[in-house]
């Protein structure tokens, strides 16, 4: 498949396989700094706020709740696969854990709609939502979010 064909995915790499492994559970994870518990993600291989250098982040399942807290609506030109599905949106969350960790995806009417499946008129910022996985391929379950 090209990269016109069908959606762009991840690649799975060591850093990010946790979250992804927990993606195909039904279960949103993020990193926490083993010494100060704050969580961190995007994935990294070091936590930036552990006082000692070397520390690894721990892996945790959160709620899969958040807030609506910025969004678009990308237009023309696209590629193939997302012009098919335009107007779509893509919502960035602020997880309810901590606000400043945010996620970017799209609001989707119900769980396994297309991303096409709200109208982007009727898309709120501050709305409270909830993850849900879509099933792309037997690796990749992407987190959609419906509203709470």
């Amino acid at each position: 498949m090209s990269v016109t064909d069908g959606p762009l995915l991840p690649s799975i790499i060591d850093e990010n396989r946790p979250f992804w492994e927990g993606a195909r559970r039904g279960e949103l994870r993020v990193q926490r700094c083993r010494e100060t518990g704050r969580l961190i993600f995007p994935p990294r291989l070091r936590s930036p706020w552990a006082p000692k250098p070397g520390v690894e982040p721990e892996w945790v399942a959160v709620s899969g709740r958040g807030t609506l807290w910025s969004f678009v609506v990308p237009h023309p030109p696209l590629l193939p696969y997302y012009a098919q599905r335009a107007p779509y949106n893509v919502i960035v969350v602020a997880l309810d854990e901590d606000p400043t960790i945010r996620m970017v995806g799209n609001l989707v009417a119900a769980e396994g709609s297309g991303i096409d499946s709200v109208d982007p008129a009727t898309i709120e910022i501050g709305a409270a939502v909830r993850v849900v996985f879509e099933r792309v391929d037997d690796e990749i379950h992407l987190p959609r979010w419906l509203l709470a």
